[in-house]
């Protein structure tokens, strides 16, 4: 994808303060004085029955990507790509009003959109936002010394992939249904709180893909205590059972060469650092005295599971550890 896209950043904008080259979860352009916009966009395919639990799941998932970068949302524009058969339109219409009603919940406004047809069913934002340019977050600022906090829990891949095929229990699906459709509009201002020097969303490229975006962006080793990370239980039999997702074996592709365990750590371990995440936790960087009063604050906010993971070093190559 880098060598895909190579070259059509616009190189020497001042006001360009984030753009794409360091794999940041959002663009960042400088307005006037202190004031910047944040700009993303995402969309998925279904992950629920449920059409309007499914438009809240998207939504969450693309806002999170401005809660990352510090940001606040301001407007949204759905992107809907839908069948032109064999879909009610009622089923439409509840997937909408699921987004709306995560975009009311941010804050933000919903002010239009754009529509295709598209034989697989496909919705989710774009979204604008606002940031101080003195605050903004970047996934390639994190410290040596640095403590790492998860907001939500991982293994969202294995259980979405186990529920099209009817093997995952009722009770594991409300649960994960329920951090997905959370926003990270509270971890957000926590850790800006709690003086965050790093931060992005985990998502598609899993635990495993985002921390070596950190190590690459930082010039810094990541260690994960793998004792340490919040996972559904559940999600590790299902994995257990050779229920995962493609993109979680080429995640475990592009962490060769550079990802060192140590210890004993069995497989369906690595292949639960590299599950794909559908609105997942923000992975956060921060002084270490702060780190404990932050994963506090957090779980007296909602994410119940959050939980320091680890920690950054010094490395003269960027690398990840998995501590067993």
């Amino acid at each position: 994808m880098r060598a895909i896209i190579q070259g059509l950043e616009a190189a020497g904008d001042p006001n360009l303060l984030v753009g794409f080259g360091n794999a940041d979860d959002a663009g960042v352009y400088l307005l006037e004085g202190s004031t910047a916009l944040v700009q993303t966009v995402d969309f998925i395919t279904p992950v629920v029955d449920d059409p309007e639990v499914f438009g809240q799941v998207a939504a969450a998932n693309a806002l999170s990507d401005v809660y990352a970068m510090g940001g606040r949302p301001l407007t949204a524009l759905n992107i809907c790509c839908f069948p032109g058969k064999g879909v009610d339109r009622t089923v439409l219409a509840e997937i909408l009003r699921g987004g709306a009603a995560k975009v009311r919940e941010a804050g933000a406004a919903l002010v239009g959109g754009h529509t295709v047809q598209d034989p697989e069913l496909k919705y989710g934002l774009s979204v604008t936002g606002i940031v101080q340019a003195d605050r903004v977050v970047r996934n390639s600022t994190a410290h040596p010394g640095d403590a790492l906090v998860l907001t939500k829990p991982v293994g969202t891949g294995a259980i979405i992939s186990a529920y099209k095929n009817r093997r995952v229990s009722e009770a594991t699906l409300k649960e994960a249904l329920g951090e997905m459709t959370r926003l990270n509009d509270s971890g957000c201002r926590l850790m800006l709180d709690h003086s965050v020097h790093a931060c992005t969303d985990v998502t598609g490229f899993g635990v495993l893909g985002h921390s070596l975006e950190m190590a690459e962006g930082s010039g810094a080793g990541l260690r994960i205590r793998m004792a340490s990370l919040p996972h559904y239980q559940e999600s590790l039999e299902l994995i257990r059972q050779g229920i995962g997702t493609r993109m979680t074996r080429c995640n475990l592709k592009l962490a060769e060469g550079k990802m060192k365990v140590i210890g004993s750590l069995p497989e369906e371990c690595l292949s639960l650092l590299a599950d794909p995440q559908t609105s997942g936790g923000l992975l956060i960087a921060l002084p270490p005295a702060n780190a404990d009063a932050l994963v506090t604050a957090l779980r007296s906010a909602g994410y119940g599971r959050a939980a320091r993971i680890g920690e950054v070093f010094s490395a003269d190559l960027p690398v990840l550890e998995i501590l067993a």
